[in-house]
């Protein structure tokens, strides 16, 4: 077996591994790279193998970071299946159209100054066609259900617990005589975290592909989520301002409204408007609601008693631009939800533009933000903050919920690796991860007994 690392060696977006097994080479992910534009610009354009040679491509979730280069890979010639979960798969196909969406319409943006310019103009990354042909390709398998990849290669999704549909891939292989195991994890999900399941434990993993986001800190308590959700609600009911919440539209949207429903039900916060404003994050509901195999026994338990866990009264879910607009005139108190998660694209930005000027306002930080976004600038305080090319004061208070992450921290990772065996795994690889992340995570699975830790570098081939 040949590991062949793309993308998030040493850095924490753009998923893309490359498994070679017998002559056979299975991609792991293909995510976008989210970054600096022009750097992003590059690496999203150009893959290090040629697509055609890619014979199949075992997908571990939905998110961009990991799903989102798919249809660049196919317009320029792959040919085969794309395997994951069903629940995946819908998403996918939401996600693919919504990040065509994006692109054009942030070339038709830079492309209007490259004019003014006399520059030539960029295409998009890839177009709604090109989107829906990529969706073609998407295979669904249920969790749990083994099935041949090739002879001698067989594979099973395992519920990983991070977003809905997401999954440990375990790919079981014969080569030379000897039958080994080898563990992507994707994203590492949670315990005890609303809406889905908790990550299913895999045992006698040889070779692991690990993520390590968080892979040096620790989450806070999850049961102070609510408490502190709860305050910043009451403070915006007593200024007037607005709550504006970057989410990713899938996974951690739906958690936030889940949680909202319960604070409500409860009778814990004042009465007030929750805007979901991303179509994308709309559909993306529809699709949480579909998927109630994903559900844990507390989501199922709204349904028993007559409840709706992404609706309640004062939710409303935002279609047309005009709509969305109509929310930077509309006085507080008020919760804006909106995408990206990470504040790169999406209505988010025109959000942020219109209210962090605003010391009535505040803005919460729920996910990671990664080096060299909007989002990171954010989170770290910074007194300005450029959105449209224009710097801009930032006024709002800046609040973050570690606790409402998706990905498990340091403590619960180990304790995950601890349950599968980790003195059994040979040799483990350490990706999606900032370099600090890495080195120290990489170290404490060393320590839990793991025998050779990797940080691979882009590029890099390991032959095991």
């Amino acid at each position: 077996m040949k590991l062949t690392f793309h993308g998030a060696a040493r850095e924490v977006t753009g998923s893309a591994h490359i498994v070679t097994i017998n002559d056979k080479n299975i991609l792991l992910d293909c995510g976008l790279f989210q970054g600096k534009r022009k750097e992003a610009f590059e690496k999203n354009r150009n893959f290090l193998v040629d697509p055609a040679k890619i014979d199949c491509i075992l997908l571990s979730h939905a998110h961009m970071d990991h799903s989102g280069n798919i249809p660049t890979l196919v317009k320029k010639g792959y040919k085969g299946k794309i395997f994951c979960t069903e629940a995946t798969a819908d998403l996918c196909k939401i996600m693919f159209r919504d990040c065509a969406r994006i692109q054009i319409f942030d070339v038709e943006y830079v492309n209007r100054k490259r004019t003014r310019q006399g520059r030539k103009p960029f295409e998009p990354l890839y177009t709604n066609e090109d989107a829906d042909i990529a969706s073609e390709h998407l295979e669904p398998v249920a969790y749990s259900k083994p099935f041949t990849l090739f002879d001698n290669v067989e594979v099973c999704f395992h519920d990983a617990g991070h977003i809905l549909g997401s999954a440990f891939t375990e790919i079981i292989f014969r080569e030379n005589g000897s039958t080994k195991k080898l563990m992507f994890t994707g994203d590492i999900g949670r315990r005890d975290i609303p809406i889905l399941k908790d990550p299913v434990v895999i045992k006698d993993i040889d070779y692991l592909i690990t993520e390590s986001t968080y892979g040096d800190r620790k989450h806070p308590p999850a049961e102070d989520v609510k408490t502190t959700l709860k305050e910043l609600i009451n403070e915006i009911c007593s200024t007037k301002g607005k709550l504006i919440i970057p989410a990713f539209s899938i996974g951690r949207t739906q958690h936030i409204i889940y949680l909202l429903n319960k604070l409500y039900s409860e009778g814990q916060i004042c009465p007030l408007p929750v805007f979901v404003d991303s179509p994308l994050s709309s559909a993306a509901t529809e699709i949480y609601a579909k998927h109630k195999e994903c559900w844990d026994s507390a989501a199922t338990e709204f349904i028993i008693n007559g409840k709706k866990p992404f609706d309640f009264r004062g939710l409303r879910y935002t279609e047309s631009a005009e709509e969305s607009k109509a929310l930077n005139d509309t006085a507080g108190p008020m919760i804006i939800i909106s995408a990206s998660g990470m504040c790169e694209a999406g209505r988010i930005l025109h959000h942020l533009k219109n209210n962090i000027g605003n010391p009535k306002n505040i803005v919460l930080i729920v996910g990671y933000m990664a080096e060299n976004t909007l989002g990171r600038r954010i989170a770290e305080h910074r007194s300005e903050v450029q959105i449209f090319g224009t710097l801009l004061p930032l006024r709002a208070k800046v609040e973050e919920i570690a606790a409402l992450s998706a990905h498990a921290d340091e403590f619960e990772m180990l304790d995950y690796f601890k349950r599968c065996g980790a003195s059994h795994i040979e040799h483990v690889f350490c990706v999606h991860g900032e370099q600090n992340a890495l080195e120290f995570f990489a170290e404490r699975l060393a320590e839990a007994g793991m025998k050779n830790a990797h940080i691979p570098a882009p590029g890099q081939v390991f032959e095991l």
